[in-house]
């Protein structure tokens, strides 16, 4: 449904019914001898009852549906059924858990599930995924948004995080569940436990806003390959300094970006895990920029 017709709309936001509530909507339909099953004389006690109640997962409808197979598995004793703990099992043998793939729910617990990588807890983040799972979840969805928040939330802090989930995204590919389970729940927990950082998150997002604004500028001269004649005597590549020839393997000084980006910095590597080298790195490389007397672009 599109923003414009949406606006014009009264929004109802509809939520699963507590265990207690769906227990009595199932009540009313045993009590019920027009709707529902009282003239049936359906017995079960109030703990077998509440058991199919959580068992529908906040949903009436479903709750129902089960309530009515129960009815016709059912014991005969005299002239009423009874619906005893044997009956409960069958019922319940292929039990489903409410998850909308593509739904409201669907996208609430693959939040959830990324939050709690986020926020540093092991125990939610793998709550999260047991519930996907035990909803029916592809496994293989989990392993590939797994991948994404290592790269988004773990970054430089800690490279490992990255072939890890790759790793695990590997098994599931090839051995199937459980054994592919057991290895996206290890990747899970490796990132929620992780140093976090969203550095290179950031520096590609803001990098990919401004070339898609800017100008689209022209590769410097002393960065342009030259594989034809013409091109070398037009001076393509001509000051290129290669920095395994400079000092440290590093060219002070030098410039990768257009000149009118020159100063532009997109990187900024946070003080955690393995960034916090790479930022003590780059600062050291920065220094060295300033103190050298070979400058690309002076000013």
């Amino acid at each position: 449904m599109n923003n414009a017709l949406l606006s014009r709309c009264r929004v109802y936001v509809l939520r699963g019914l507590q265990p207690e509530q769906l227990q009595q909507v199932l009540q009313q339909a045993l009590d019920d001898k027009e709707r529902g099953l009282g003239a049936s004389d359906i017995r079960i006690d109030p703990d077998s009852l509440m058991t199919l109640a959580q068992a529908a997962d906040g949903d009436a409808r479903k709750s129902l549906n089960l309530l009515e197979i129960a009815a016709d598995l059912a014991d005969e004793e005299g002239d009423h059924k009874v619906i005893n703990e044997h009956v409960l099992a069958e019922v319940l043998a292929s039990d489903v858990r409410r998850f909308d793939k593509g739904g409201d729910i669907f996208y609430e617990q693959i939040s959830a599930l990324h939050k709690s990588v986020r926020g540093s807890s092991p125990d939610g983040a793998l709550y999260w995924l047991a519930r996907m799972l035990d909803g029916g979840c592809d496994p293989l969805y989990i392993a590939r948004r797994v991948v994404r928040m290592a790269s988004e939330d773990i970054g430089n802090a800690d490279p490992r995080a990255l072939p890890l989930c790759l790793a695990a995204w590997d098994v599931q590919e090839r051995l199937g569940s459980p054994e592919g389970q057991l290895a996206i729940a290890q990747a899970v927990v490796y990132l929620a436990a992780a140093p976090k950082s969203n550095a290179v998150y950031n520096a590609f997002n803001q990098i990919m806003a401004d070339v898609r604004s800017q100008p689209a500028y022209d590769v410097p001269i002393h960065l342009r390959n030259a594989p034809t004649k013409l091109m070398k005597s037009m001076d393509y590549g001509a000051e290129y300094r290669y920095a395994h020839d400079e000092p440290s393997a590093y060219a002070a000084g030098e410039k990768y970006l257009p000149e009118e980006l020159a100063d532009a910095s997109y990187y900024q590597p946070v003080e955690r895990g393995l960034e916090l080298k790479i930022k003590e790195k780059l600062a050291h490389f920065r220094e060295l920029d300033k103190q050298s007397k070979k400058q690309r672009y002076r000013k």
